[in-house]
C-alpha cells in the first residue's frame, strides 16, 4: 500500500511559518486556508474559546505588523482591504485551533503543522551550531592574524639594513679648556 499523500505537503507550511515579534506563528489566513475553514469561522471559534488562546498561544498583529505582512507576503495581499488585524498563532495555538475547529481535516493537518514547526526548529538549532562553529574559526584565525602580522614585523626589522657605525675621526682632539 503505497504512503498516504499529505493534506498539505509540509514545505508548503514551512513557507508559511513567519517570524514576527520574535515568535514563529502562522497567520489566520494561512492556517484556515490549511484548515479547509474560511478565516472569519476560525476567528469566531477562537473568540468562543479565549480562554484556549492565552497571549504566548496567539495574538493579535498591530496596523503596523499588517501593512509590512501584505508588503511582504504576496499571498496575503487580500489582508489589505480588511478592516480587521489578523491574528497570529505560534505552534501551540495553531493545534489549539484545530482543537476548537473540531474538524477530521484540522485535526490531520495540525499533525504537519506540528512536524514543520519541529523541522523548522531543528534548523535553527543547526544554524545556531554552525554559527558558533564559524565563530570559532573566525576568533582562531584573529589570533593567527595578529602573531603573523607580529612575525612579518619581526622579519621586516631583521630585513632592514643596520646604519653604518659612526666612523671615528682619527687624530687627536684637544680638549678645550
Amino acid at each position: 500500500m503505497p504512503p498516504k499523500k499529505a493534506l498539505v505537503p509540509v514545505g508548503r507550511i514551512e513557507q508559511r511559518i513567519l517570524l514576527i515579534r520574535g515568535e514563529k506563528v502562522i497567520i489566520d489566513a494561512d492556517l484556515a486556508q490549511f484548515y479547509g475553514v474560511p478565516t472569519k469561522r476560525l476567528n469566531e471559534q477562537v473568540k468562543r474559546n479565549k480562554a484556549r488562546f492565552p497571549d504566548d498561544f496567539m495574538f493579535k498583529l498591530s496596523s503596523a505588523e499588517k501593512s509590512e505582512l501584505v508588503a511582504n507576503c504576496d499571498h496575503l495581499e487580500k489582508l489589505k482591504y480588511s478592516k480587521s488585524l489578523p491574528y497570529a498563532f505560534t505552534e501551540h495555538g495553531a493545534i489549539m485551533a484545530a482543537s476548537v475547529l473540531n474538524s477530521t481535516r484540522a485535526i490531520e493537518v495540525s499533525v504537519y503543522i506540528v512536524r514543520a514547526f519541529v523541522k523548522l526548529r531543528r534548523m535553527i538549532a543547526e544554524h545556531k551550531e554552525l554559527s558558533r562553529r564559524i565563530a570559532q574559526i573566525e576568533t582562531h584565525l584573529a589570533d593567527h592574524d595578529e602573531q603573523i602580522i607580529e612575525l612579518i614585523k619581526a622579519i621586516k626589522q631583521l630585513l632592514k639594513p643596520e646604519p653604518p657605525p659612526k666612523k671615528r675621526r682619527i687624530g687627536f682632539k684637544a680638549e678645550k679648556h
